[in-house]
């Protein structure tokens, strides 16, 4: 039994040795095959990119500097578009009647005055009915005053006859300026009264110019002085409400120009001019409403759109480089910059060829953090947080695909 473990443990022993040689051979013919670029590149900066010259003509890199530009500084801003409640309308009928006729319907356009639905009731005869009537009893008085004040010249009548005849008559002029006030409601010219002529289906007309948002009664419905038959809608004077967090009120003042796009359009572009700085906040949102007046075209904008705005403020002379020499990687902005000895000697819209031995091995850029800042005509504020050198030449044109070497080797 112990000569059969020696034996087993020997076997194992022996098995151990040659399989560490084995790896130690493997390892040092692996170390001897590596070519001596892998083993650069495993000591590379991982913040630099090498170009070969083929590559940089292929993707059209351009360099330039930092520039010193004139960028107008914005504020970004969500809100709603509304309609004033002067310019909205809710139009009702003076009297209870049964709805006649209607001549609009939602989408239509009105004219302040335009009659929009007809209501029938006998019972509105009886004012009319009542102002005819009451003209003829002020004809009668005013011939009975005329006689009592003859009577009383020749003293052959009684003063009192006189004033109970002169009361009578005021007191019908009263009821008549009284009914008459109900006729001209009605939308009756009194004047053009007369026996056998009377009416009895009134007019209800559109207080307000405007478009037709909704109807809300039906042919027969019986309606009264709280029924709405129409809404009316001017969206003419349409204001914008925005929401502005209290660190950006000190920038904003009256008068200052909005470019706002709506939700289903963000394509096209409108305007609006600040007249009202809200002096409150909206709820718990530390957010002040700002109040504008749309300005030039308004088609397509409707009442309750949902906005996304930008206030335009002061101009401010900033570094800045182009929109797309920018990139964002992991949620990160950077910028690139030549780290090459011929550096110096290019400019925006050198092609980086040269004839040097440092241009036929390619060109070596290094990733910059920055952080942005404002946005306009093209160019973006930058602040850098590495320093560089002033005239450092950055990647101005082809950053996207430099960046994308970069991670293809970090993958590799």
């Amino acid at each position: 039994m112990t000569k059969f473990l020696i034996t087993v443990i020997f076997f194992a022993n022996l098995l151990f040795v040659t399989s560490c040689g084995n790896k130690t051979a493997e390892t040092e013919k692996t170390a001897e095959a590596k070519p001596e670029g892998e083993a650069t590149e495993e000591n590379a900066n991982p913040n630099e990119a090498t170009l070969t010259n083929e590559q940089i003509e292929s993707i059209g890199v351009e360099l330039g500097t930092v520039e010193q530009k004139q960028l107008t500084a914005a504020v970004k801003a969500n809100g709603v578009l509304k309609v004033p409640n002067q310019n909205k309308a809710s139009v009702n009928s003076i009297y209870s009647g049964v709805i006649k006729s209607l001549l609009v319907q939602p989408g239509s356009h009105v004219s302040k005055g335009q009659t929009i639905a007809t209501v029938a009731n006998p019972e509105f005869i009886q004012a009319q009915s009542q102002y005819l009537s009451v003209n003829g009893k002020i004809a009668f008085a005013e011939l009975e005053v005329k006689r009592q004040k003859e009577l009383n010249e020749g003293n052959a009548g009684a003063l009192k006859n006189l004033q109970s005849a002169e009361t009578e008559l005021r007191s019908l002029r009263t009821l008549r300026s009284t009914l008459a006030q109900q006729i001209q409601l009605m939308g009756i010219n009194p004047a053009r009264l007369s026996n056998g002529k009377l009416v009895s289906v009134l007019s209800v007309s559109s207080p307000i110019s405007g478009v037709v948002s909704n109807v809300l009664v039906k042919m027969g419905s019986y309606i009264d002085v709280t029924t709405a038959v129409a809404e009316i809608v001017d969206n003419s004077q349409l204001h914008l409400d925005l929401f502005v967090y209290e660190k950006d009120l000190p920038k904003l003042k009256n008068n200052q120009v909005i470019h706002f796009t709506v939700t289903n359009n963000p394509g096209k572009e409108y305007d609006a001019q600040i007249f009202s700085l809200g002096s409150s906040f909206e709820g718990e949102s530390k957010a002040v409403s700002i109040h504008a007046k749309v300005q030039g075209d308004k088609i397509g904008l409707i009442d309750g759109m949902n906005v996304t705005a930008i206030i335009s403020l002061e101009q401010n002379t900033v570094p800045a480089v182009p929109n797309e020499a920018i990139v964002n990687v992991d949620g990160k902005d950077y910028i690139f910059v030549l780290i090459d000895a011929e550096a110096g000697k290019l400019n925006s819209k050198d092609s980086l060829k040269s004839k040097t031995p440092a241009a036929e091995t390619g060109k070596t850029f290094e990733r910059i953090p920055v952080a942005k800042g404002t946005t306009d005509i093209g160019y973006t504020e930058i602040t850098l947080l590495r320093e560089i050198p002033k005239d450092a030449k950055i990647v101005t044109k082809g950053a996207f695909f430099v960046s994308a070497k970069m991670t293809n080797f970090e993958e590799e």
